[in-house]
């Protein structure tokens, strides 16, 4: 098959001007004072956005400056920009700690600079493994066969064999050199290892092999080390996608591999500094780290393989017939052991040190309000070269602070608010960059952060969603209203409504649960946050043939897609820095809270156990009426025209303070560090998002002692949420007549 002719700048320039939104000119649009006077380069009317703007918290003459600031930006993400930063990012494969990641870091904060962003780096020295493939899998008996556990270089793919890729392996899994019969424990789930109990079929001393979905990896290694495993292998489930593998398609091959991290922690973060961000050991200031022997790391060797590589293990296996919904489409006879004649070699050298990881952040400081922060970031460290995850998101932020930067250049349309531009380093490893970041700046944080919107792999194609905390999703819906969707013609939101499906009041948006950034924000320091992406079907998740090459065949080819959701961050971060008051859509507080108690009856009932949280609901009845209070008074205030800074500063500092009514210091079951009682992710899976989890975990564990306990804490919670929302309100109505 042959390789797609990669595009010239010309002719992608050429290209994105054929698909770009309707009314997106080049020529630089008039722009409005805050007082309404306009100014610019003509004195003509500004183009419309696609749909009439809802602009909640601006005075009318605000809005007008703002709106025809807004049309301006958005005629500033380029195809052309995001096309060439996402290949300069992915020439050469750049995981965390290699001196290629460094590079990155460099060309991120060049970028920046130019843009016309403050950048500031923070480094911090966590706790990694070192970049060593020396892993092995093999079957020792009935046959002799090493296993493969690379992807093979390819001929329709031009980056597959650079000689720094390695081998497939999975970070914190522990060392050593082990041989035993195989348990397939499906997808290595707490219920699928509850399965084997059940059974009578014991992993203690025996290789584990499991299939990746249903839960995060670090899991499957967990539970199975807790029941004395020796060791777990790891393959990638092919599904049932229809669509070609790679280079054919974009699916994965029986080749692919899943690398990944499977560290599993009560802590999110630097292994050896939980709470405390683990500032460089050359530092001004030091900080006590604990050592390694404190913390439980995996001690079992760990490593992924693909599914053809799979195969020969599953195929050998003797023993009994796996349980219904257990079988991948793999052509084998699934079952559950392997019995004596198959045992299976796993060997993992894994040494781990403090490493340098460095976040590079920029700023766009604020004209009125620089102390208030309006953030936006993405991991840019990958397995390989991170096409995909990250980078796709890497490169759109790269195009948005161009984008920004350029806007503000001039001086009458710099935003009020800062807006920063944050790429963290060592995700991949545990979510461990930023963190560190929150962690070193938590208290400010929780004062000045407006809002977190991650960007993590938020760029693979066409397909436009996106997850929420309930004060940002009445902006997030509004600010596609802003944007047309490539192409079309029409609003992202009218595509975007059209796919929610036939009774759809409005495009769904949903919750946020592990496995990014997003998580020291939202979970540890209690700030709304976010993440909006639009991508195609893969199949190459964290493998080596996540690259330029599958993204210019299968990603978003035409270069649209990736200034599309810079138009939407930007829209989104721009009417937070500029309103007069601050448009969080507390009314979802309470209709959110309801949605997920329904949850909770219905994760009960699935387990058996009758629950009554009657009590819960009624309180949500005072966020109702808050919340009418606080919209009614912003309302009014915004309406007078008479909203003065001074004033609107104190307003807009409780606004940011209403989200901490979730936060409590004690945390949750096992897990201190989780201070949101709100919102986590599942402590059984990692990935998956648990609404309510103080309750969600006392169901999940069918001990139902402390449960009036934990609806009196939620309870607690509704109603300091509903007194500040009150606060806030009777604050705007200070002096009205």
């Amino acid at each position: 098959m042959r390789s797609s002719i990669p595009r010239t700048l010309k002719s992608l320039a050429i290209l994105a001007a054929a698909l770009a939104p309707a009314g997106l000119s080049q020529m630089p649009s008039p722009v409005p004072s805050p007082t309404g006077e306009v100014t610019g380069p003509t004195a003509q009317l500004a183009s419309p956005t696609p749909q009439d703007p809802t602009l909640t918290g601006f005075t009318a003459q605000r809005a007008s400056w703002h709106l025809a600031c807004e049309q301006r930006f958005l005629e500033l993400p380029r195809s052309e920009s995001f096309r060439e930063h996402l290949r300069t990012i992915t020439e050469n494969p750049h995981p965390a700690g290699s001196a290629a990641q460094a590079r990155v870091g460099e060309y991120l904060a060049q970028a920046m600079e130019r843009a016309g962003l403050e950048v500031t780096n923070y480094p911090y020295d966590v706790y990694l493994p070192e970049l060593t493939d020396d892993v092995e899998v093999h079957i020792v008996t009935p046959v002799a066969m090493q296993l493969s556990n690379r992807e093979p270089a390819l001929p329709e793919d031009r980056f597959s064999g650079h000689p720094d890729l390695l081998n497939g392996w999975n970070a914190f899994s522990g060392s050593g050199d082990v041989t035993g019969e195989v348990v397939y424990a499906n997808y290595g789930r707490r219920e699928d290892y509850l399965v084997l109990d059940s059974m009578g079929i014991p992993v203690e001393g025996k290789v584990v092999i499991a299939r990746y979905g249903g839960n995060f990896r670090g899991y499957k290694v967990k539970f199975a080390e807790e029941r004395g495993a020796l060791g777990v292998v790891m393959f990638n489930d092919p599904g049932f996608s229809g669509l070609d593998a790679y280079p054919d398609g974009p699916m994965m091959s029986g080749q692919t591999i899943q690398r990944g991290s499977v560290l599993t922690l009560p802590w999110t973060g630097d292994p050896l500094t939980p709470f405390v961000p683990a500032l460089p050991i050359d530092g001004d200031v030091q900080v006590e780290r604990l050592d390694p022997s404190e913390v439980p790391l995996h001690t079992i060797p760990v490593l992924p393989i693909g599914y053809e590589a799979a195969t020969e293990i599953l195929s050998r296996m003797t023993g009994p017939d796996a349980p219904p919904g257990w079988d991948a489409p793999m052509e084998v006879e699934y079952r559950l052991t392997g019995g004596p004649d198959l045992t299976v070699r796993v060997r993992v050298n894994q040494p781990k040190r403090l490493t340098r990881a460095t976040n590079v952040v920029g700023t766009l400081r604020g004209s009125e309000f620089p102390d208030e922060w309006l953030i936006l970031g993405a991991h840019y460290d990958p397995w390989g070269f991170g096409a995909i995850d990250p980078n796709g998101g890497t490169a759109m932020l790269l195009t948005l602070a161009e984008a920004l930067g350029e806007l503000a250049s001039d001086g009458e349309c710099r935003p009020r608010r800062s807006i920063m531009i944050a790429h963290w380093d060592a995700e991949e490893y545990g979510i461990i960059g930023s963190v560190e970041w929150v962690e070193h700046l938590r208290e400010e944080l929780e004062a000045n952060a407006i809002a977190y919107i991650n960007a993590d792999g938020a760029v693979s194609g066409a397909n436009f969603g996106g997850s929420s905390s309930p004060s940002l999703k009445g902006q997030i819906i509004e600010a596609t209203k802003a944007v047309t969707y490539p192409g079309t013609g029409e609003p992202l939101y009218d595509w975007w409504l059209a796919r929610a499906g036939e009774d759809a009041e409005e495009p769904g948006l949903g919750n946020l649960g592990g496995g990014s950034d997003h998580v020291g924000f939202y979970t540890h320091a209690g700030v709304p946050s976010a993440g909006l992406s639009s991508g195609n079907p893969s199949g190459v998740y964290h493998s080596n043939y996540d690259n330029f090459a599958w993204f210019e065949r299968f990603g978003d080819t035409t270069w649209v897609h990736g200034p599309m959701i810079a138009r939407v961050d930007g829209v989104l971060a721009l009417r937070f820095a500029n309103a007069d008051v601050l448009p969080y859509d507390v009314a979802r507080y309470a209709t959110d809270t309801r949605t997920h108690v329904e949850t909770l009856y219905r994760v009960a009932e699935s387990r058996g156990l009758e629950v009554d949280f009657a009590r819960l609901v009624e309180s949500t009845a005072e966020l109702d009426a808050a919340a009418a209070e606080l919209v009614a008074a912003r309302e009014r205030w915004v309406g007078s025209g008479e909203v003065d800074a001074g004033r609107a500063e104190a307003v807009n500092r409780a606004l940011i303070g209403l989200e901490k009514a979730w936060l409590n210091d004690r945390g949750l079951q096992g897990r201190p560090w989780s201070r949101s009682i709100y919102v986590s992710p599942d402590p059984f899976s990692g990935y998956a998002s648990w609404m309510l989890p103080g309750l969600r975990y006392e169901i999940e564990t069918d001990d139902r002692a402390d449960l009036p306990g934990w609806e009196r804490v939620y309870i607690g919670a509704v109603r300091e949420l509903a007194e500040r929302m009150r606060g806030v309100a009777g604050m705007m109505g200070e002096g009205d007549g």
